[in-house]
C-alpha cells in the first residue's frame, strides 16, 4: 500500500535517516519506536504527505487513503460533539444530495427510451452502489458507535466543543479519523488523551475493523496489543523485525550484544594495524607492509552500534520566597457550562510543601480546576490562594504554544532575564538540547522535545507552587525518571494531574479523585489510594469508583439495619436488581458490537471480492451481500435500542 524507497532526510549537517526502505502492507499492525528525537514523527508526516523529505521516493496508489492523527493540531470550537464528528462523512454527504438530485430529474423526466436516460439510470446505480458499501444511511449508528466507544455520552452529543477539555477534544478527532475508514491509519501517540476503557474499545477497533495501522506510543501493553510488526528507527536508519513489541525487545537486545561483540573485534584489530604501522613507519624494509596495513585500515567500514542515549538531565528548581502555610484553599467551589456541571461543592486545603495528584478520567474537572486556581476561568464559591504564593503552571498544551519558526536556542534566550542569560547554554545542555541542536527549529523537534523544552521555560522564574498537568505526555522513560526527581527534591508546593502511576510513585502524598461531580480526597501515596480500590492502576481504579462507593453505601447500610431494617434492606436489594438489569443489558450491547464488528468485515471482504472479475457476476454472494446488509441495518437499530435501554438504566 506504501513503499519507501531510498527515504532520507537531513536538519543541518546531520541527516536524521538516510536510505531507508520498507514497505506497508495491507492488514499491517506496525509499531514505530525508536529515542525521542530519532524521527518518528517526522516519519509519520512523510508518509502522509504533510513533510517532504531531503531525497528518496515514497509510492502511495492514487486510490490509497491515509488518515493522520498528530500530537498535536488546532480543534475547531465552533461546532457541537456530533456536527464535528459528521465531518468525517462529508464524502457520503455529498454523494447522497447527488443521489438525490439524480432520483429527482429521472422523476421529472419522460425520455425513457433515450440514451441520456439509459446514461442517467446507470450513472445512479454506479453511484447507488457506492453510497451502500460505504454504509448508506447507517453513518448515524457508525458514528454514535465510535463516539461512544470513545467514551462519550449520548448526552454530550449536542455539547459545543469548546466546553470540552484537550482531551476529549482529540478523542473527537481521533473519531473523525477511525469514521472516515481511510487505508492505511497513521497514529501519533494515541493514548496519551484516552482512559483505560477507551483504550480497550480502541485496541478492539483496530485489531477488528482497520485496515493498515502504523503507530507510535509510549504505552507498552498498548502496542503489545495492537501491534505484529516493529519498525525501529536507529542510527539513522530502519531495523525491520516481524514480530510484536516484547519480541522486539529481545531480539533487538540479542542484535545489540552482537554488535557490541564484532564492534570490539574490530577495535581491537584496528588497534593492532595502527601499532603495526607505528612501529614500523620508518623501516625501509617493512614499507611495503606498512603500506598494506594503511590500506587495509583504509577500507574497514566501522561497525555501528545501536545508539543508548546515556545523557541525562539535570533538573534543579531555582529558590523562591517562602509561601503561606496554606498556598490553595477551596471552599465551595463549583463550575458549570451551561446545564452541565463539572464539578461542585469541592472542598480542599493544600498545605505548603505537600505534593498532591490529581486523578480522574477525562471531562471530570481536573484541568478546569486549575485553571479555576490560576484565575483563567471563572467559578462559584470561594478559592484563596495564600500569601507570597508564585505560581509556574505546565500546561497540556504548554507545547503548542511554542513559536515553530524560531531555534531552540532563541526560544529561551526571547524569556530569560538578568545572569540567567548567561547560563542559557548550560541548561540546554542538561536538557540534551546542548551544541549544533540548539539550532533546530522548534518546528522539527518531536513532541517529546518540545515537552522538555516547555519544561525549560518553566525553570527560568522562580516559583514556589508547581502545577503540571500531564507533564509526562510524550516523555521518555529516562525524561519522566529525572523529572520525578526533580520534583521530589522542590522545596515548595506541588500539584500533579497525571494518570501516570509509576510517576506518582514515591512522590504524592495525597490524592485528589475527580468523579461524578465531586473531588474525594484519599489521604496516602498513589499505592494507598490503589489499594482502597483494589486496583493495580489509575485508570481502573476510576472504573470501579464508582462501585466501591456503592459498596461503602452499602455496608453502612448493614450497620445501622438493626434500626432500619425493612427499608434499608429493601434499597439493598432494589440496588442489586438494578446492578443485575444494567450487567444483562451490558452484556447484550457488547455482543450486539461483536456481531456488528463481524458483518462489517464480511462486507469488506465481499466487497474485495466484487472487484475480481471472476467474482463480478456471482449470485451467491451477491445474495449473502445482500442478507448481511439486511442483517446488519436490523443489528444497528438493536444496538442503538440497547445502547438507550442501558443509559436509561444508568441514570437511574
Amino acid at each position: 500500500m506504501i513503499s519507501v524507497e531510498n527515504l532520507s532526510v537531513s536538519f543541518g549537517a546531520k541527516p536524521l535517516f538516510q536510505n531507508v526502505s520498507f514497505v506497508v502492507n495491507e492488514r499491517d499492525r506496525i509499531a514505530l519506536v525508536g529515542k525521542n528525537g530519532a524521527g518518528k514523527s517526522t516519519m509519520l508526516k512523510i508518509l502522509c504527505g504533510l513533510q517532504q523529505p531531503t531525497s528518496g521516493v515514497v509510492a502511495i496508489p492514487n486510490d490509497t487513503t491515509i488518515g493522520y492523527l498528530p500530537q498535536v493540531m488546532k480543534l475547531a470550537d465552533d461546532t457541537t460533539v456530533a456536527e464535528e464528528a459528521r465531518k468525517a462523512f462529508a464524502e457520503t454527504r455529498k454523494m447522497k444530495e447527488r443521489l438525490l438530485q439524480m432520483e429527482n430529474e429521472m422523476a421529472s423526466r419522460s425520455d425513457y427510451e433515450s440514451e441520456a436516460y439509459h446514461a442517467l439510470v446507470e450513472r445512479y446505480t454506479m453511484e447507488h452502489d457506492r453510497y451502500m458499501m460505504l454504509g448508506g444511511d447507517n453513518y448515524e449508528a457508525a458514528l454514535e458507535r465510535t463516539l461512544i466507544g470513545l467514551g462519550f455520552s449520548r448526552t454530550d452529543f449536542q455539547r459545543p466543543t469548546r466546553e470540552f477539555s484537550g482531551g476529549w477534544r482529540m478523542r473527537i478527532e481521533l473519531a473523525k479519523l477511525l469514521l472516515q475508514q481511510p487505508d492505511v491509519l497513521l497514529l501519533d501517540e494515541p493514548t496519551n488523551h484516552l482512559d483505560i476503557e477507551s483504550i480497550q474499545w480502541l485496541e478492539q477497533f483496530l485489531a477488528q475493523s482497520a485496515k493498515a495501522v502504523v503507530l507510535v506510543s509510549h504505552d507498552r501493553a498498548f502496542i503489545n496489543h495492537v501491534t505484529r510488526r516493529t519498525l525501529e528507527i536507529t542510527c539513522g536508519h530502519i531495523e525491520d523485525y516481524k514480530v510484536g513489541y516484547d519480541q522486539y525487545v529481545t531480539l533487538r537486545a540479542e542484535r545489540r550484544a552482537q554488535q557490541l561483540r564484532a564492534y570490539e573485534n574490530q577495535q581491537k584489530e584496528i588497534a593492532d594495524i595502527k601499532d603495526f604501522i607505528e612501529r614500523f613507519r620508518y623501516k625501509p624494509t617493512k614499507a611495503v607492509q606498512v603500506q598494506s596495513r594503511i590500506k587495509q585500515l583504509e577500507k574497514i567500514v566501522p561497525i555501528e552500534i545501536d545508539e543508548v542515549d546515556r545523557s541525562a538531565m539535570r533538573l534543579k528548581f531555582p529558590p523562591c520566597l517562602r509561601s503561606g502555610d496554606f498556598p490553595v484553599i477551596c471552599d465551595e467551589v463549583g463550575k458549570a457550562y451551561g446545564n452541565h456541571t463539572v464539578f461542585e461543592q469541592v472542598n480542599l486545603t493544600i498545605r505548603r510543601g505537600e505534593k498532591v495528584a490529581f486523578v480522574g478520567k477525562n471531562g471530570e474537572g481536573k484541568s478546569t480546576l486549575v485553571k479555576c486556581i490560576m484565575g483563567e476561568i471563572p467559578f462559584t464559591g470561594t478559592l484563596k490562594i495564600g500569601h507570597n504564593v508564585q505560581i509556574g503552571y505546565f500546561a497540556q498544551n504548554q507545547a503548542q504554544l511554542l513559536d515553530e519558526e524560531i531555534t531552540i536556542y532563541d526560544t529561551i534566550d526571547r524569556v530569560a532575564t538578568g545572569d540567567m542569560r548567561l547560563k542559557i547554554n548550560d541548561l540546554l545542555g542538561a536538557f540534551m538540547f546542548g551544541g549544533e541542536i540548539s539550532e533546530k527549529k522548534v518546528k522539527v523537534l518531536s513532541g517529546g522535545e518540545r515537552s522538555r523544552l516547555a519544561m525549560i521555560r518553566l525553570l527560568l522564574e522562580p516559583v514556589n507552587l508547581l502545577i503540571l498537568d500531564e507533564p509526562t505526555n510524550h516523555l521518555d522513560m529516562q525524561s519522566k525518571d529525572v523529572l520525578k526527581e526533580a520534583i521530589r527534591a522542590f522545596d515548595g508546593t506541588a500539584i500533579i494531574v497525571s494518570h501516570d502511576r509509576e510517576f506518582l510513585d514515591g512522590l504524592v502524598t495525597k490524592v485528589y479523585e475527580f468523579g461524578g461531580g465531586h473531588v474525594r480526597e484519599h489521604i496516602g501515596g498513589i499505592y494507598d489510594y490503589l489499594k482502597v480500590h483494589n486496583a493495580q492502576s489509575i485508570q481502573e481504579a476510576l472504573s470501579v469508583s464508582g462501585s466501591r462507593t456503592l459498596q461503602a453505601h452499602v455496608a453502612n447500610e448493614e450497620k445501622t439495619e438493626k434500626q432500619e431494617p425493612t427499608a434499608q434492606k429493601q434499597n439493598y436489594l432494589a440496588r442489586k436488581e438494578q446492578q443485575k438489569k444494567v450487567k444483562k443489558v451490558q452484556r447484550a450491547v457488547e455482543e450486539c458490537e461483536k456481531e456488528i464488528a463481524r458483518m462489517e468485515q464480511r462486507l469488506k471482504e465481499l466487497d474485495e471480492l466484487f472487484l475480481q472479475p471472476e467474482h463480478a457476476a456471482n449470485m451467491e454472494l451477491v445474495t449473502e451481500y445482500t442478507h448481511t446488509r439486511q442483517v446488519l441495518e436490523h443489528a444497528n437499530e438493536q444496538w442503538m435500542e440497547l445502547s438507550e435501554e442501558l443509559e436509561a438504566l444508568q441514570s437511574v
